[in-house]
């Protein structure tokens, strides 16, 4: 790393916005890739409604949460995926490391949600663990691509691989899994596969929550196409 080049003050900045307490709550709140209120906000923040504006307004400022004016309301969410990768990897450095993990998350969360905007949970490991298991993605340290093969499986699966690629943000990375300390797709193609998904009806969300559950078609699709039995 070219130390010269490093931006102590951007760091110690955007560090100190995120550790505050209050903060920390409302930005995990938004990683369901849902918008809300600064009233809602407010109340998950355990703020009153005066402190929690000057808290999203130091969030806005550090380009770690966007605003949508609509109305009477300003709509609160996560400027984007890597901020939530950002969380994510902060829920796992929290939870420390032990020689034998033994998950404590919620079972239905930790069997399958989002993580911002892609698969994660046990479902998004197993999926993944799958992909690469049988030669659909190819997996280095630092990144992951679709195989030939990879490729023409997500194609006829209706995945939007170029839609994916033309996105602006990374392709394809194994996001690491605070529930199962292991790597889910993450990336523009971890996104669309959930978004077929959810559209397929092989998934549906549940109510105010990052859960999702897989439905019976899905279980059928999950067990032919890739071998997982849910």
């Amino acid at each position: 790393m070219d130390v010269e080049s490093f931006d102590e003050g951007s760091v110690s900045r955007i560090a100190a916005a995120i550790g505050e307490p209050a903060r920390a709550r409302m930005l995990y709140a938004l990683l369901d890739n849902r918008a809300r209120t600064s009233t809602e906000l407010a109340m998950i923040g355990g703020v009153n409604p005066s402190t929690a504006s000057v808290h999203l307004s130091r969030l806005k400022g550090e380009q770690l949460v966007r605003v949508l004016v609509q109305g009477k309301h300003r709509y609160y969410s996560l400027v984007g995926a890597d901020v939530a990768r950002v969380l994510e990897g902060l829920h796992v450095l929290a939870g420390g490391t032990r020689a034998n993990f033994v998950p404590n998350t919620p079972n239905k969360l930790r069997a399958a949600r989002t993580c911002y905007d892609h698969l994660a949970g046990a479902l998004g490991v197993r999926l993944y663990d799958r992909w690469v298991a049988t030669g659909l993605i190819a997996e280095t340290a630092a990144r992951c691509d679709l195989t030939p093969k990879g490729a023409r499986t997500f194609d006829a699966l209706g995945v939007d691989i170029d839609g994916a690629r033309a996105s602006r943000r990374r392709f394809a990375f194994g996001c690491l899994d605070w529930s199962e300390r292991r790597s889910h797709l993450g990336g523009a193609l971890g996104a669309a596969f959930l978004d077929l998904a959810l559209k397929k009806k092989w998934l549906a969300r549940v109510r105010e929550s990052r859960v999702v559950v897989v439905t019976t078609p899905g279980a059928r699709e999950f067990a032919s196409r890739f071998g997982i039995r849910v």
